[in-house]
C-alpha cells in the first residue's frame, strides 16, 4: 500500500490527509494532534473513524489543515481520514457511511444583509 492523499472539507476548512501502513501516528500541520487540538472531545472526532473500523494504531496520517475554526477543521480532518480509509479497503465503508462520516456536512454562516444588524434579526420596530 502506498501514500493515499484525501481531501476533506467542513464549514471553511480544508484538510488534505496523507495515510499510509504505520503505528497510529497523527501529526496536524507539523504537530502531534493531542498538541494541535488540546481538547478531549475534538482529538475523539479526529479518532473515531479508525476506533469505527478497528484500525487503531495501524497507519499513519499527515494532515494538513486551513481555514474556519477547531471543530470545523477536526471535522475536515475526520472526513478525510474516513475517505482514506474506504480507498484501503471496500469492507470500511458501511460502518463509515452508517455514522455519516463520509457526508459532507454543507451547512456554513449565513451571511449578513444590509439594513439589518445580523442576517435575519432585525432593528426594534417602532409603531408610533
Amino acid at each position: 500500500m502506498e501514500v493515499i492523499n484525501t481531501v476533506g472539507r467542513r464549514k471553511a476548512s480544508i484538510a488534505r490527509v496523507y495515510l499510509k501502513k504505520g503505528s497510529g501516528e497523527i501529526t496536524v500541520n507539523g504537530k502531534v494532534y493531542t498538541e494541535y487540538f488540546p481538547q478531549k472531545h475534538i482529538q475523539n472526532t479526529i479518532t473515531d473513524p479508525f476506533a469505527t473500523v478497528g484500525v487503531e494504531g495501524e497507519f499513519d496520517a499527515k494532515v494538513n489543515v486551513s481555514g474556519g475554526g477547531f471543530k470545523g477543521q477536526a471535522e475536515a480532518v475526520r472526513m478525510a481520514i474516513s475517505r482514506a480509509l474506504t480507498q484501503v479497503s471496500e469492507d470500511y465503508r458501511k460502518p463509515l457511511k452508517d455514522k455519516k462520516y463520509l457526508m459532507r456536512d454543507a451547512r456554513v454562516v449565513e451571511r449578513k444583509k444590509y439594513g439589518k444588524p445580523k442576517a435575519r434579526k432585525s432593528f426594534q420596530f417602532s409603531k408610533r
